[in-house]
């Protein structure tokens, strides 16, 4: 479909229309945001005298949403620059500005008749062909068009976004009996490749697709409460990251969600879909049901399942709910051992196995609650879906878990589980007992690096849709790998590019990763013709392994760490001078190390998504991969004759020395992390190793040529120094920073200005890399930094501000 949207309207300013349209900004796409005007005037609007019709009344309403969207944290937009992108207007006078979008989208109350009226307004200004589709959780899409035009009818479907829309990657897709198909690849495709969601394509039934599996699964958990007596607290440490789903669990999630939502679809399942053999769970338990009478609804009203309190010290301190009493009570811990036994276990379809096999109580809710989920989903094909991975797609997406229901079960063992589901009460449906009847022991398998699906109408292994221009690393990995260590892989892309992949936890640099990349460009610059440095971990790389740098300082290995240091910052300097075009691919966090060979690339291919810095301030240390160089390096490219060169030299010295990390990619450029022409945002993660790798064969073909080492580097010496100080000394008389910070700042400054050189001189990087690790090397000995260091392992979290 040759369609394009420049343009979209967004009808209600709530937190999902207001979010909705602070996500189209973020893509670039020109907003009009429309809400009711006021029937009422305020106190404070009587007082001035205003009336009713002025345009600041008539548009408060809309105006007053924005503003609370984008001030909220975390930010729907990616930069605060993209809500200059956002227009506002209310429904009475500026709902004829809708004949001049190419998108509409409906995000008003739950209410069908107020749905049905608006979209009478809608029809009467819509130019024919116009898209409009309604962002409905739960109110059939085929009521809405009723009485509506054929036009109207042929172009309108539902667009189900999660909340919140620029962090939750689902996006659910629900025609109707009318809808153009055309149309509905056209959303699928925007939704995946613009605005970097996960389209599934979804029937309309009740809660449609990830809504009626995850209340379910939800819904399971409440009653499961009262039979096995399990408190909050335990439920949510099961159910966390030891298990693949967010650390938020399930009864923090209610919290952030807020519960009032969660009952709402539970109720409406539970009236809508009666023959549902699991009807009966989706009735509120009585605790549930005390709760919402006493508006304990979560972080909208600052009590749900948890509160948070101050205690006698005046110290915050987190209550718990007692499902019992309904009171509140410090919050307990929790020990299992299958849980133990699961935190040496990296992958997380790994430790399926032992949650199913173990012993205790957190074995027991795991086999307890899947058992029942398998059965629930192969029973809800083909009624919600007709192909079961929209089912793993809508979970992962929508609800943040890491492995969907029918990958869970894969885990586990689909021959495995079924003596267990019948023990637990539970059966799947026929078709999955025909599927392994006819000898098929899986859901999901690869050939060929291809990932394919079962497909239960021809009974085989199907492509998923839509993947075959994805570079998946977890479906090539054992066949293209051509080299590795303990702490990153040698893969071969295909068509002369190579990737190298980081292992180690949250992917974190040392040895074994600088090994890796240095082999890599060896390979590369004998036999292939470009480099990717990416993965598929949940983040690209939290920076170095902090833990190797405190052992080496504690001993006093002075010359080890010197040459650890030396090789960190040679790698760099491959990554930038080596014969072949390397893409650095961030995502997530992109910290320390990681950032620094960002810094260092031909080019960055990064997700929107990434949040990247120079964080080594932290620990008491300066950047020692590069970054400090880079710094003075792009400073000086940035010194004009008719510019104060202090004020550049400034905002270089305050991103490094306050450890400033990026909300998104877009703030990373504005941090000065990526530079105009050298980079390009990926908006769907699951495309981002495949464009980097198509980047990488374009500057090869385009005649990629090595570049040559810089010695026009102008750094200000002493001029510089005494800014520097100057600043340090003022922030420590003021009490803003600790005397060690203000040994830091100055010795940061000391290599951003080249050292105490008398007049402002050109240098070369090599220089400002001596200095760099000089002064790195210095800060190691510091008892404070040792402190510091050790801190961050004990606690075991990435460096960030």
């Amino acid at each position: 479909m040759n369609k394009k949207v420049n343009k979209v309207a967004v009808l209600g300013s709530g937190i999902m229309g207001s979010r909705i349209a602070c996500h189209f900004a973020n893509i670039g796409v020109e907003v009009l945001l429309l809400d009711i005007a006021p029937k009422t005037l305020l106190p404070e609007e009587e007082a001035k005298g205003i009336a009713l019709d002025h345009p600041s009344v008539k548009n408060r309403i809309v105006n007053t949403a924005l503003q609370q969207a984008i001030k909220s944290n975390p930010s729907p937009l990616y930069t605060k620059k993209d809500a200059a992108l956002i227009s506002t207007g209310n429904f009475d006078d500026d709902m004829a500005k809708i004949s001049a979008v190419d998108w509409i989208i409906e995000v008003v109350v739950e209410n069908l008749d107020i749905k049905k009226q608006v979209f009478e307004q809608v029809e009467t200004h819509r130019k024919p062909g116009t898209l409009v589709t309604s962002n409905t959780s739960g109110i059939p899409i085929h009521l809405m068009a009723e009485g509506r035009s054929e036009d109207f009818q042929a172009n309108f479907c539902g667009t189900h976004f999660f909340n919140p829309p620029r962090y939750l990657r689902l996006l659910e897709i629900i025609p109707t009996r009318h809808t153009k198909p055309e149309l509905i690849d056209f959303l699928l495709h925007y939704g995946d490749k613009f605005l970097g969601k996960t389209t599934v394509l979804c029937k309309d039934t009740p809660a449609f697709i990830a809504n009626r599996v995850g209340v379910y699964s939800i819904m399971a958990l409440l009653h499961l409460v009262e039979k096995m007596d399990l408190t909050v607290e335990e439920v949510d440490k099961y159910t966390g990251p030891a298990m693949g789903r967010p650390k938020s669990a399930t009864f923090r999630t209610s919290d952030v969600v807020g519960l009032d939502t969660m009952i709402k679809v539970a109720k409406g399942l539970y009236d809508n879909c009666p023959d549902d053999k699991a009807h009966d769970l989706f009735k509120l338990p009585e605790y549930v049901v005390k709760m919402e009478e006493n508006k304990w609804l979560g972080d909208k009203t600052k009590q749900g399942f948890y509160k948070k309190t101050k205690n006698a010290e005046g110290q915050t301190e987190i209550l718990a709910l007692d499902l019992k009493t309904l009171e509140y009570r410090a919050q307990q811990k929790v020990k299992s051992a299958t849980l133990e036994q699961t935190k040496t276990i990296e992958k997380v379809s790994d430790r399926m196995k032992v949650f199913a096999n173990g012993k205790d109580k957190a074995a027991e809710v795991f086999r307890t609650s899947s058992f029942g989920l398998f059965e629930y989903v192969s029973d809800r094909i083909p009624e919600i879906s007709d192909e079961l991975y929209r089912i793993d797609d809508a979970m992962r997406a929508g609800f943040g878990w890491e492995l969907g229901p029918f990958e869970v079960w894969d885990a586990v063992g689909i021959q495995e589980s079924l003596e267990g589901m019948k023990q637990y009460g539970h059966e799947p449906a026929q078709w999955v007992q025909e599927m392994l009847a006819a000898g098929n022991n899986s859901f999901y398998k690869v050939e060929q690096g291809q990932k394919k699906y079962y497909d239960i109408p021809t009974k085989s292994y199907l492509p998923i849709p839509g993947t075959e221009g994805l570079i998946i690393l977890d479906n090539i990995r054992e066949s293209k790998t051509i080299w590795k260590n303990a702490g990153a892989s040698i893969i071969d892309l295909g068509d002369g590019i190579l990737n190298v992949e980081f292992h180690s936890k949250m992917n974190t640099i040392g040895g074994d990763t600088l090994q890796a990349i240095n082999k890599a460009i060896d390979l590369a610059e004998k036999d292939y013709r470009g480099l990717v440095i990416g993965n598929d971990g949940a983040n690209f790389s939290a920076g170095a392994n902090v833990g190797m740098i405190f052992m080496m300082a504690v001993e006093q290995e002075w010359e080890e760490l010197d040459m650890a240091i030396r090789l960190f910052q040679n790698t760099s300097m491959r990554i930038r001078y080596s014969a072949i075009p390397v893409v650095v691919a961030p995502h997530n966090l992109t910290l320390g190390g990681g950032c620094e060979f960002s810094l260092h690339a031909d080019f960055v291919q990064l997700n929107a998504e990434t949040y990247m810095g120079l964080v080594e301030f932290g620990v008491g240390v300066i950047p020692g991969g590069g970054g400090t160089k880079e710094f003075a390096l792009r400073a000086s490219d940035e010194f004009k004759e008719d510019q104060i060169v202090q004020n550049v030299l400034k905002d270089r010295f305050l991103t490094i020395g306050m450890a400033k990390v990026s909300t998104s990619a877009a703030e990373a450029e504005e941090l000065g992390y990526l530079q105009k022409g050298k980079y390009a945002i990926t908006m769907n993660r699951s495309r981002l190793i495949a464009d980097a790798k198509a980047k990488a064969i374009e500057l090869a073909e385009a005649g990629y040529t090595k570049p040559v080492p810089r010695k026009d580097i102008r750094v200000l010496g002493k001029q510089g120094l005494g800014i520097v100080y100057a600043g340090a000394n003022t922030m420590f008389s003021g009490h803003y920073i600790s005397a060690h910070d203000q040994k830091i700042s100055e010795k940061l400054g000391y290599v951003l200005c080249g050292g105490d050189l008398s007049v402002p001189t050109e240098v070369t990087e090599q220089y400002l890399l001596d200095l760099e690790r000089e002064v790195f090397l210095s800060l190691c000995t510091e008892r404070k930094t040792l402190e510091r260091i050790q801190s961050i392992i004990t606690k075991g979290k990435p460096l960030r501000n």
